[in-house]
């Protein structure tokens, strides 16, 4: 297995939206000041009655976004929490509220430059509320890219439209340059990622690394502001989890930067009110996605002094096993490994462990769920087609 960190030097250009992609894995690109957008308008964190947008600029700006239903209902959002338009020197942020569960929306944005009033209006993009009511839901998975942009690429061309795409961890190497942040997470080997799904991101134990990691959250918007969170979508009821690194808090490459063993604790609290929501606690179907798997083929403990690590994650599933039981959780989907598996239930473990494929092509997987009131199937799928994975479940009674 090849977990060694890669080096990726380059900021997006945003005069290149829409040109002919570079060909090599890790090319180095620049921005212009001549333009406002560096990166086409990103759909994150969709919920019944919104979404959150995510774009970045090449100097100080204010933003707005644009809305349109199919059934010629428009409307704008332009305020942030404190009563400023959204405004920023390299992101800007707008929450949407007030739609309309599983309805199409046309929406984009609208960019003014603070000092000169330059303005430039995104492309329309065509976006689809979560329905948590409906019968049939379809999803798709990415895991560990890694910035491996000729992978990024491939993955964008095969993955379908969907109710929505989950990035589940490892979008970088590390975040050792602040220049990292923009492309990697807003325009992944130039592509929109977003125009046939909206985007959720998970992090993985590389999106937490390196000293601009901190950094991640004003890029990543989620349903409600922290990095673990539940939805619904149709009959399949969902809950995210941050597995955090795949070593302890205490271990010398981490500098003192990281806290996870808290924050696995907080995660555990949310856990067992969460599962008490209705519309999760009553969900013919129960999924959970995290980067790290909570199970693995061997689970000797590693020899961090050595340049061991976690290969599955022994401390978030001592802290939520007892209550992702208690949900009836059917199905872990992590990544982390580089290589994929299938662990079937058992009667220690009643939920599968599912993972998908690495960074490089040959090993690169997406993953496909798709559940309607006969089953929920979920596929892992090479870059070639092939179904390497491909397990069912029943709707739980």
């Amino acid at each position: 297995m090849n977990m060694k960190r890669r080096a990726f030097i380059g900021t997006l250009s945003a005069a290149g939206l829409g040109q002919a992609l570079a060909q090599t894995t890790q090319s180095p690109v620049t921005s212009s000041p001549n333009h406002l957008l560096r990166t086409p308008l990103t759909i994150m964190a969709p919920r019944a009655d919104g979404f959150e947008a995510v774009w970045a600029v090449s100097r100080l700006s204010l933003g707005r976004i644009e809305w349109e239903s199919d059934d010629g209902t428009t409307g704008s959002a332009g305020a942030d929490t404190f009563g400023f338009v959204p405004q920023g020197e390299d992101i800007l942020r707008v929450r949407v509220a007030g739609l309309s569960p599983g309805k199409n929306y046309r929406v984009r944005s609208v960019t003014r430059a603070a000092d000169n009033d330059e303005t430039q209006v995104s492309a329309w993009k065509t976006f689809r509320t979560l329905d948590p009511t409906a019968h049939r839901t379809h999803f798709t998975m990415w895991n560990d890219t890694h910035i491996h942009n000729d992978t990024i690429r491939a993955l964008h061309q095969v993955t379908p439209a969907a109710d929505f795409l989950l990035w589940n961890g490892d979008t970088c190497n590390d975040w050792t340059r602040d220049e990292l942040l923009v492309p990697t997470l807003l325009h992944p080997g130039e592509c929109d990622i977003t125009e046939r799904a909206p985007l959720f991101i998970t992090w993985g134990n590389h999106d937490v690394r390196g000293a601009h990691a901190f950094k991640t959250p004003r890029l990543i918007a989620t349903p409600t502001g922290r990095p673990f969170y539940a939805f619904r979508s149709g009959p399949v009821a969902v809950i995210c989890l941050h597995t955090g690194e795949d070593k302890p808090d205490s271990h010398p490459s981490f500098r003192g930067r990281v806290a996870f063993d808290t924050l696995r604790a907080e995660q555990a609290q949310w856990l067992r009110e969460t599962i008490q929501r209705p519309e999760l606690r009553d969900a013919p179907y129960r999924v959970v996605f995290c980067h790290i798997p909570l199970r693995w083929r061997d689970e000797q403990p590693p020899n961090y002094d050595k340049g061991g690590f976690d290969h599955f994650s022994a401390r978030s599933r001592a802290a939520w096993h007892e209550t992702l039981v208690k949900w009836r959780a059917q199905i872990i989907l992590s990544g982390h490994t580089h290589r994929d598996a299938w662990l079937p239930p058992t009667s220690e473990f009643p939920y599968g462990q599912l993972i998908g494929g690495g960074p490089q092509k040959e090993r690169a997987t997406w993953t496909e769920g798709v559940a309607d009131t006969e089953q929920l199937r979920i596929k892992v799928i090479n870059l070639e087609g092939k179904v390497l994975r491909d397990v069912t479940f029943k709707p739980l009674a």
